[in-house]
């Protein structure tokens, strides 16, 4: 089983200690004013999908999928590929929110269409994937560091407390897929229950690893895409292709990927391989150590610290260069406003222009932009948070579509367009349940982006 992302690389935290919270800022009487006695706007939700097409070389796609089907996470290999072999069943128990149903039937009927896959709920107790919402009590109790994860073997979280220590449960021993479990927990945000299951799903259904060096996938540790790509989407079609089957060896599914991809990606025929290096375990250990639970701050420096020297020390110039960039950012945010600002900088440097990289732009924006609005720079944060609002609505992030949006709100009351800026912040708030969940963390994300405006400084009480 693996860790979530959701709890160790925590990006949509978006703008945390990027500016200290004031007692005069006034953003939650504006709400105040917003949501009158019934409580904030209803929460909005995604229409249609707008994946992109992959833009990758065949050959890069074969060296990721094996990597991807044949090493766990720890790095430890495996000897065989596993998948379901027969139409595949879920089906939804525990208590779960009213949000989950729809996310669920939408990301199958993604998977049916995308994908491929013969797959579809069911209310049979012998359904191969079990949907188990509990708290997140429950699963902390049960695996400290995860806010969700999927288990084979089992049926039940009772089931997997008891077997636990058992081989049964183990990945590494698993030799053919018939029955997972996913525990996902009922009392987080609509946002976080939903990329939970986009990603523990797609593990039980296809690969066990994930990769650094993958810049447009969930398959990824950065926790910069959390709802399947279309990348992802080709993998998955890839994995359950009819000319590859349980069992095979590496090298068997190895000799059948290039005609497999030529049918399923004719357009990475004639792209030129990047071959990025391998992601050294010392670089991915100092970026979870960086922004991953239980290290203090100094260790956390520490460890951002090596993460660049390392990125330097490869010479990469991808998007593993920007993040580290990125996260030293991150880091430098409460102490030194300015060489953070320099960071995000440089990370927006090397993220570059490819299609593939758009969603780490549109973090990085969102840091630049409320330091042009905290510095009084109302048409610069415009310039930098405009072009990315689309991008957070395609990839369907409502946390990082919320924020650009009340930055913008910001940026134009800054500017005296004050009715327009009203408008848009109400605009706001919908996505914002949906990202951020509860009323008072909404609220929250309001005061904290609200303190960054200085024409407010000094105004009202909360």
């Amino acid at each position: 089983m693996r860790r979530s992302r959701r709890l160790m690389l925590p990006l949509y935290l978006l703008l945390g200690a990027c500016m200290p919270a004031t007692p005069t800022d006034t953003a939650a009487t504006r709400a105040a004013a917003v949501d009158g006695t019934s409580g904030l706007p209803p929460m909005k939700s995604f229409a249609a999908p707008r994946p992109q097409a992959p833009v990758a070389s065949n050959q890069d796609v074969a060296r990721d999928f094996l990597d991807l089907a044949f090493t766990l996470e720890s790095g430890r290999p495996l000897q065989s590929f596993t998948r379901f072999d027969t139409p595949i069943t879920v089906r939804v128990t525990g208590a779960p929110p009213s949000s989950l149903a729809p996310d669920l039937r939408r990301l199958l009927h993604r998977l049916r269409t995308e994908a491929g896959i013969d797959i579809a709920l069911s209310g049979d107790p012998q359904a191969n994937i079990t949907v188990q919402a509990v708290s997140r009590a429950d699963i902390r109790a049960a695996l400290p560091q995860a806010a969700c994860f999927v288990v084979p073997n089992v049926s039940s979280l009772a089931e997997y407390r008891s077997k636990r220590r058992s081989r049964s449960v183990s990945w590494s021993t698993l030799k053919q897929r018939e029955q997972l479990a996913i525990f996902l927990p009922n009392d987080a945000s609509p946002q976080e229950v939903r990329d939970c299951l986009h990603e523990e799903l797609a593990q039980a259904i296809g690969p066990l690893n994930d990769l650094y060096r993958l810049p447009d996938s969930v398959f990824n540790d950065d926790n910069v895409h959390t709802v399947l790509t279309g990348y992802d989407m080709m993998i998955l079609r890839v994995y359950y292709d009819p000319a590859l089957r349980t069992g095979m060896t590496r090298r068997q599914v190895a000799d059948r990927l290039p005609a497999i991809l030529a049918r399923v990606n004719p357009r990475g025929q004639g792209i030129v391989p990047q071959r990025l290096a391998k992601t050294p375990r010392v670089w991915i250990d100092a970026v979870q150590t960086a922004l991953g639970p239980g290290a203090n701050p100094a260790q956390r420096r520490t460890a951002a610290i090596e993460a660049l020297q390392v990125a330097s020390a490869m010479g990469w110039t991808d998007h593993r260069r920007a993040f580290s960039h990125y996260a030293m950012g991150r880091l430098l945010q409460a102490t030194d406003p300015q060489a953070a600002q320099d960071q995000f900088v440089l990370a927006q440097r090397y993220f570059g222009r490819r299609p593939d990289t758009a969603l780490h732009r549109a973090y990085v924006a969102s840091q630049l932009g409320a330091y042009a609005i905290a510095s009084g720079n109302s048409e610069h944060a415009l310039a930098l948070i405009g072009p990315h609002l689309d991008t957070a609505a395609r990839h369907e992030n409502a946390a990082l579509l919320a924020t650009l949006l009340m930055l913008r709100a910001e940026a134009l009351e800054l500017s005296g367009r004050v009715a327009e800026g009203r408008s848009v912040r109400v605009d706001s708030l919908g996505w914002a349940r949906y990202g951020f969940g509860s009323d008072w963390a909404v609220r929250a994300k309001l005061r904290e982006i609200g303190s960054l405006n200085p024409a407010r400084q000094g105004q009202g009480t909360l």
